[in-house]
C-alpha cells in the first residue's frame, strides 16, 4: 500500500481529528477527504492517505516540522499546498508574514532536504490562490488589503511553480481554474471568504489534484 501525505495550512487541515488516529475525521472535511474517497473507490486497498495540514501554517512552519510530520511518516507521495498565510500574516496588527523571496528560498530548502531524506518520494505542489471575499476585501483598518493579496499571492504562486519545476515535481495550477469557475458562480460559491474553499472549491481542487496524480505513476 502506497502512502500519500497531505501537508499545508487550514485549506488542507479543514478540522481534521487530531485525537483519534483511527477516527473517521482524521482526513478533515476538504479536498484530502474527497481524494481519499475517490482513490478508495477506484483502487481499493492501494493507498493509505494521511492528513497533517495545520491551520495557520506558513512555509517556514512546514519547514520547522518537516522531520516529525513528513520524514518520519516516510510517504511515497507528498502533496503540499502552502502560501496564502505567508501573505495573510503580513496584514495584521502584529505582522508575521514571509516575504516572497524568503518564501521561495525556504520552499527550495524544504524540497531539497526532503529529496535527500526520502529520495524515492514523489511530490505534488499545489498553487496558492485567492479571490475577493470577506477575509480579503479592503477594510478601514487595511484599506489596501485586497490589493496586497492580489499582488502578493501570485508572487508565492510563481515561486511555488519555479520550485516545483526545479525539483521535478508535479504542479497543480489552481488560480486560473478558480477564476474560470467564477464565471459560473460568484467567488463565495468556491471560496467562502476569499481564502478557504467551500464544498465546490474543495471539489475543484480534488479534481485538479487527480490530474496531476495520474501523471506520477504511483
Amino acid at each position: 500500500m502506497k502512502k500519500i501525505l497531505f501537508q499545508g495550512d487550514s485549506i488542507t487541515d479543514v478540522g481534521r481529528d487530531r485525537v483519534d488516529p483511527n477516527g473517521w475525521g482524521t482526513m478533515g472535511f476538504g479536498y484530502p477527504l474527497l481524494i481519499k474517497a475517490r482513490l478508495g473507490y477506484d483502487r481499493p486497498g492501494a493507498y493509505d492517505c494521511v492528513n497533517r495540514g495545520v491551520s495557520g501554517d506558513r512555509v517556514v512552519d512546514i519547514y520547522a516540522r518537516m522531520q516529525r510530520d513528513i520524514v518520519n511518516l516516510a510517504p511515497d507521495c507528498l502533496s503540499l499546498l502552502i502560501g496564502v498565510n505567508d501573505v495573510w500574516h503580513s496584514i495584521s496588527l502584529n505582522p508575521n508574514g514571509v516575504s516572497a523571496p524568503k518564501f521561495e528560498r525556504v520552499y527550495d530548502w524544504l524540497l531539497t532536504e526532503l529529496h535527500e531524506a526520502l529520495p524515492g518520494m514523489k511530490f505534488i505542489i499545489l498553487e496558492p490562490f485567492v479571490l475577493p471575499g470577506s477575509a480579503t476585501v479592503s477594510v478601514p483598518e487595511w484599506p489596501d488589503r485586497y490589493e496586497t493579496f492580489a499582488r502578493e499571492v501570485p508572487l508565492r504562486a510563481q515561486a511555488a511553480r519555479r520550485v516545483a519545476e526545479k525539483h521535478g515535481c508535479a504542479f497543480v495550477p489552481l488560480q486560473e481554474k478558480l477564476d474560470e469557475a467564477c464565471r459560473l458562480a460568484p467567488p463565495d460559491h468556491w471560496l467562502r471568504d476569499g481564502v478557504h474553499p467551500a464544498e465546490a472549491g474543495h471539489e475543484l481542487i480534488a479534481r485538479e489534484w487527480m490530474k496531476a496524480f495520474e501523471t506520477l505513476g504511483i
